[in-house]
């Protein structure tokens, strides 16, 4: 998974724009500005949207090409982001305590998924905020119809009932699964079905 990240994010291009996702943003703008973690945080449009909202922002995604590109981003806008590359346990200890948590589109593999989360909310103190956004496992059908992008495992992708069990210690005030019309760099345009959700921890 390392190589296919550092190979799609070595592309000049940002694969999923700079602008950050469309959730993520209406849902920040509803949040008194703290620390937030991003996990999969790729090439750093939600970290960099963040920072410039005045959050204080730890990232960290397995494939250095993001951060470098995550990085580029946050120069470009005057902003400082902490960014660390590999994956949860190899980055060392993270604070704990953070006031918000945002996963867009953190696909992971199904053998680690729920406990990776798992591990991840451990990081949000309780009353912390949590937006989700990830493809659902409907998107296979949307797929080859509309080139909007995602996992092709099923395992990888979710329902609403997969995401309320994985977050189980959250009070979910949306969840739901929805149609959009996706506009985000080169791998996400076009209809998608997608499940997503904002709530606090317990």
């Amino acid at each position: 998974m390392k190589a296919f990240w550092d190979a799609r994010y070595a592309e000049e291009a940002y694969a999923y724009g700079t602008e950050p996702n469309g959730w993520f943003a209406q849902q920040l703008a509803t949040l008194p500005p703290g620390t937030m973690l991003l996990p999969a945080e790729g090439e750093g449009r939600n970290a960099v949207h963040a920072a410039r909202m005045g959050w204080q922002v730890t990232a960290f995604d397995i494939s250095a090409q993001g951060r470098e590109k995550a990085m580029r981003l946050a120069a470009r806008h005057g902003v400082h982001i902490t960014y660390h590359v590999g994956a949860l346990h190899e980055i060392g200890p993270l604070a704990t305590g953070f006031d918000a948590i945002g996963f867009s589109f953190a696909h992971f593999p199904s053998a680690v998924r729920a406990s990776l989360t798992t591990a991840i909310m451990q990081h949000l103190r309780p009353g912390g905020a949590v937006v989700f956004e990830a493809f659902a496992k409907e998107q296979l059908k949307y797929q080859p119809v509309h080139g909007s992008g995602g996992p092709q495992e099923a395992a990888m992708l979710y329902t609403v009932e997969e995401a309320n069990a994985e977050f189980a210690g959250v009070d979910f005030h949306v969840l739901e699964e929805v149609e959009v019309q996706l506009n985000e760099g080169s791998y996400h345009q076009g209809l998608a079905k997608v499940v997503r959700g904002s709530g606090v921890k317990r």
